[in-house]
């Protein structure tokens, strides 16, 4: 008797063929990004070369300006089966830079990491006409992570509707199927007082700078009473003109973080305390302005991990076991708002150095040719968790149920903790 082989192994072996075979074209996609760093809503030229990318590739629908100006859509199907519902997958890009050193969250590398994970899979699947599933692949574009949450901006505009699953991967020091990205809210606090000469008479003015300086202190001492894995940091990005003139404006600009969303308005008063508490000790007037995008927490899929991992390990992954980066928190990312949409994963890989996320030496270890076959791998392992998913149904079943559950306990805490909010002013 003949041995019957494993669909899914051929098919995972073709997906892995398919990427390599596309390597040179999604260097030089990679290598166009890192080597014209644009910073949030202005990534023209990525955009440009993502969507030239697509395009050029054929088979893909390509929507260049998809709700945004710098995203797009490239869809490709359904395709497969004849019959049945259709599974909706789709991958993830980014592509914006750090203002003064470029490419050092390797952006450019999430980039390719999508587009190389779309490109495997839907060729796959363009070869394949028995496969056993209907299947409609899409990679979308998303500008603009660092700092203004573009992808919120596309969730308010429907850009997720639709899809059963999503797909992105990060750089970083190791490979993780998971590290623990907290939510975020950004502020910028402005002082306005009045100015005098500091020497002659600085008893006319009203100092701003001194309350910048009680604002900061006032954050510093609250800290002893913060939960260890709250985060306050921020900086005074304005403090005056000149020695002799008492400051009659100061700035300063606030990130505020907590493990989960659901813990965020708690810290968000106590700030907002010490804001106000500095203007009223100094007689100036104080201007609070949240950034209109907050970053959630990502939601946890237990069953995407696990998928992802045996894929990773299959092609030679060495995931980290190091307790202390498997549970300290990285920092925040606005793809934390899309997995309460739509199930996802956010998988960290290692990229071939050791350097540090948002330095320089990040930004040449993203650009370096060693960090391709650490990328690809990547991209290959997003892809064939996906096609287990298209395979194995009751997988896709496991992952959607986990997600509701896990997004019915979060939305429960949150609705704990403003009623605990509301229960202390009666």
């Amino acid at each position: 008797m003949a041995q019957q082989t494993d669909p899914a192994a051929e098919f995972k072996q073709n997906i892995s063929r398919h990427i390599d075979e596309a390597k040179e074209r999604l260097h030089s996609l990679s290598r166009e990004i890192w080597t014209c760093p644009e910073l949030a809503y202005e990534e023209r030229k990525a955009h440009d070369s993502l969507v030239a990318f697509f395009s050029q590739d054929g088979g893909w629908t390509v929507d260049r300006h998809f709700k945004l100006e710098t995203a797009f859509r490239a869809t490709w199907g359904p395709g497969g089966a004849n019959e049945g519902r259709v599974v909706h997958v789709g991958f993830l890009c980014e592509y914006d830079a750090l203002p003064g050193i470029g490419h050092a969250c390797g952006h450019n590398l999430i980039a390719e990491v999508g587009a190389a994970a779309g490109l495997g899979l839907k060729t796959l699947l363009e070869n394949s006409p028995n496969f056993p599933a209907r299947v409609q692949v899409t990679v979308l574009g998303t500008p603009a992570e660092e700092g203004s949450g573009g992808k919120v901006d596309m969730i308010r505009e429907g850009a997720f509707e639709g899809l059963d699953v999503v797909f992105m991967a990060h750089p970083a020091q190791d490979d993780a199927p998971y590290l623990p990205d907290v939510a975020e809210h950004d502020v910028t606090i402005r002082y306005r007082g009045k100015a005098s000469h500091a020497s002659a008479y600085p008893w006319e003015g009203v100092n701003a700078l001194d309350a910048a300086v009680l604002c900061y202190n006032n954050l510093s001492v609250l800290r002893q009473q913060l939960k260890p894995n709250w985060r306050v940091h921020g900086v005074i990005k304005h403090g005056g003109v000149k020695p002799n003139i008492i400051p009659a404006y100061t700035e300063c600009e606030y990130h505020l973080r907590t493990p989960s969303r659901s813990e965020l308005p708690i810290i968000k008063a106590k700030a907002e305390n010490c804001f106000r508490s500095a203007a009223l000790a100094t007689g100036c007037e104080v201007e609070i302005e949240f950034e209109r995008n907050s970053f959630d927490n990502i939601l946890r899929n237990a069953t995407l991990e696990e998928a992802y991992e045996r894929n990773g390990k299959a092609l030679g992954m060495e995931f980290t076991t190091d307790e202390e980066v498997l549970t300290n928190a990285t920092g925040s990312s606005d793809f934390g708002n899309v997995s309460f949409v739509v199930p996802g994963i956010q998988p960290y890989f290692y990229i071939g150095s050791k350097a540090l996320n948002h330095t320089e030496e990040y930004t040449v270890a993203a650009g370096d040719e060693k960090a391709q076959f650490y990328t690809l791998r990547t991209a290959k392992a997003l892809a064939m968790t996906a096609l287990d998913l298209l395979l194995y149904p009751e997988l896709l079943h496991r992952l959607k149920e986990e997600f509701a559950e896990a997004k019915l306990k979060e939305e429960r805490l949150l609705k704990g903790r403003q009623a605990e909010d509301t229960s202390k002013f009666k």
